[in-house]
This record gives structure tokens, sequence and C-alpha cells, in this order.
């Protein structure tokens, strides 16, 4: 198989949203299997200072359908984030998932040295070429994202191993 950007991100990319949907759904499980509200785990957080469960879905999909868009150079589906159920938190990473599977491999491969510059924070943007952009910028963060919100249901007692992390529902 190639080493191209196409090939080298999006299957894992999709993978990791599959699994993020698994993981959701077995948060919502959850909640109705012990009685109560769902909103608690999609307002959940691990500390005061990180983002919520709701928001650590949304920097998922964002971060994975912005950047591709960047690299494609198209524009970028627009979500708001206004998700506050395990519904429209899942709805959201479907729409992301249709999108990145309607990216054509010509789309992105062969950009590889095109250079990206991004919003990285609040006030700083930064400039990299499109495969550091890939591998040391967007799946980092789509990992990082989706690690959290494991974390975050798992510490809410959510029965969650590490093969749902890795292979959601295709085990």
């Amino acid at each position: 198989m190639n080493s191209s950007l196409s090939n080298s991100c999006l299957p894992a990319a999709l993978s990791m949203l599959h699994n993020l949907m698994h993981i959701l759904h077995k948060g919502q499980e959850s909640a109705t299997q012990r009685q109560f509200d769902p909103a608690i785990l999609v307002q959940s957080r691990l500390a005061p200072d990180m983002f919520a469960l709701s928001r650590q879905v949304q920097i998922s999909c964002d971060i994975l359908k912005n950047g591709i868009s960047r690299i494609a150079g198209i524009d970028a589906p627009k979500f708001e984030d206004t998700e506050t159920t395990f519904e429209q938190l899942i709805g959201r990473v479907q729409k992301t998932i249709e999108f990145i599977k309607a990216i054509n491999a010509n789309q992105i491969d062969g950009k590889e040295n095109n250079e990206i510059t991004f919003p990285a924070g609040k006030d700083k943007t930064m400039t990299m070429n499109a495969h550091a952009y890939v591998h040391q910028w967007i799946l980092p963060n789509l990992y990082f994202h989706v690690t959290t919100t494991y974390a975050i249901l798992r510490n809410n007692g959510v029965n969650l191993s590490k093969v749902d992390y890795l292979m959601g529902d295709k085990r």
C-alpha cells in the first residue's frame, strides 16, 4: 500500500469516528440502564478546566473535517456547536463520517508538501506542510479528544474497555 495522505490518515480517522460513535452509544445505554439523565454524562468533564464530553466530541469532528478540507482546498461543512444529547452528538459524528467518506483520494494525495496555515489556539496560527499537519496535528488531536471522551465516560462508570476504544462494535 502507498504511503499517501489518503491511505495514511482517512482509514484511521474513519475507524476512530466509528469507535467514537460506539463509545457514545454505550454511554447513552449506561445512563438509561442506570436510570439517570444522560445529559449528566454529556456535560461531564475530567477536571474543572477541561472541556465537557460534548465539546470533546465536537472538537473530534471539527479537527478532522476542517483539517482535511484545508488540505483538499474545499470548504468544510459548518456544524453549530449546539449538541446537548447523545443522539445529537452521534448525529454529528455520523455527518463527519459521511463528509470524510465523500473525500476522494485525489483531493488530498500529492499535496503532502503544500503549506497549510491553521488556527492553533484563540489568537495563534501555525503553518506546516500537509504531511506534518496530518501526522503531527490532525491525527494526534483526534486521538486525544476521542480518548478524553472515553475517559470521561469510563470515569463516570460506563462499562468501557480498551477494545471499545480500539475496535468499537467490530469485535
